[in-house]
């Protein structure tokens, strides 16, 4: 059975007694440092030189500092800043940092679980990983609430390395609503794979295919978009509130005799051979190998598929009909603020 760890689980006089550095003032970082700020931590936040998130932090009221003096002054180091560039800033500016005794965290586990982050013996290594995007860690925060988070630990240099996790978790609002216990493996890898094959991937090349094959049957680019696109967001939040089966109950007798019937055609045992094939090369390390080349070589292969994506038909009749729904755009403000710092 899964460990799930609460409020009354955790020793909040860990987490308040820390100096703690948050590095990086993106999406998760900013809701990291304002959530432990308001339950009391010592916390600064460390940006690289010429960062555009300072005047941001400095406005919330937070103390912003470099990388490397954050990571000096700290003695739990929260590293929120995107997954290709903790590489170099960890070797840069927190490794030469790290002292006897101190923690070093991350909300996803991918460099230390491939080992582009090797940490030497003498720090605390774990992971606490909300569940959400960062400003929803945020917003459920000032609401009362919080969000479900993953704990892990991948070394144990303290032997409260896990206590020391549930109580960060406690001051950014997660064990109000649940921390799940688990490994930086399961973690990173699990992640990775619902990426690639459910919430982007799968769910993104299903919808292109489904608008492509209405357009070419001669049906409006509109009606497609509508059908396999705009729709997604209904069924998605029935799915979210009652389950699968929710869903189901809620919509129509044919949808759910479409949906039981039809479903497992399209989803059919060679798309469940590719999601294996999928979860080897992640378990394997092989798309971690490729996304670490590919940052290397300036990500040329990347552009170029994001650009050809954004030209795409879908893309263009989304833009055109969206205009004609400015409510959908409600509340987007910062959702893809991802800069780190």
């Amino acid at each position: 059975m899964a460990t799930l760890y609460y409020d009354k689980d955790a020793d909040t006089a860990l987490i308040k007694g820390s100096k703690v550095a948050i590095l990086g003032y993106g999406s998760q970082g900013h809701a990291h440092a304002l959530n432990l700020a308001d339950s009391g931590v010592d916390v600064r936040v460390g940006l690289r030189e010429g960062s555009s998130s300072k005047a941001k932090a400095e406005k919330a009221g937070l103390k912003v500092l470099n990388l490397r003096d954050a990571s000096e002054e700290a003695d739990l180091i929260m590293i929120l800043l995107p997954d290709t560039e903790q590489p170099e800033a960890y070797a840069r500016d927190i490794e030469p940092a790290l002292k006897e005794g101190d923690a070093l965290f991350f909300a996803h586990g991918f460099n230390i679980h491939f080992g582009q982050i090797k940490p030497p013996a003498f720090v605390d290594v774990a992971m606490v990983a909300p569940k959400s995007p960062g400003h929803l860690v945020r917003r459920t925060f000032t609401e009362g609430g919080g969000v479900p988070s993953l704990v892990a630990v991948a070394q144990d240099h303290s032997g409260k390395a896990r206590e020391l996790a549930i109580s960060y978790a406690y001051g950014i609002g997660a064990t109000r609503a649940g921390v799940l216990d688990t490994t930086f493996a399961e973690e990173t890898e699990t992640d990775l794979f619902g990426e690639q094959a459910v919430l982007c991937g799968g769910v993104t090349s299903l919808i292109q295919a489904g608008f492509d094959t209405l357009v070419e049957a001669g049906y409006q680019p509109e009606s497609a978009y509508f059908e396999c696109l705009h729709e997604m967001k209904l069924i998605v939040d029935l799915i979210y509130e009652e389950g699968i089966s929710g869903m189901r109950y809620s919509v129509s007798d044919t949808a759910e005799y479409g949906d039981m019937t039809r479903g497992p055609r399209v989803i059919d045992e060679h798309v469940r051979e590719t999601m294996r094939s999928i979860l080897d090369d992640i378990r394997s390390g092989k798309f971690a190998e490729e996304w670490v080349a590919e940052n290397k070589a300036g990500r040329p292969n990347f552009n170029e598929m994001r650009r050809k994506a954004a030209e795409a038909p879908i893309e263009k009749v989304g833009a055109e009909l969206r205009k004609m729904m400015p409510f959908i755009s409600t509340g987007r403000q910062g959702v893809r603020d991802v800069s780190g710092g």
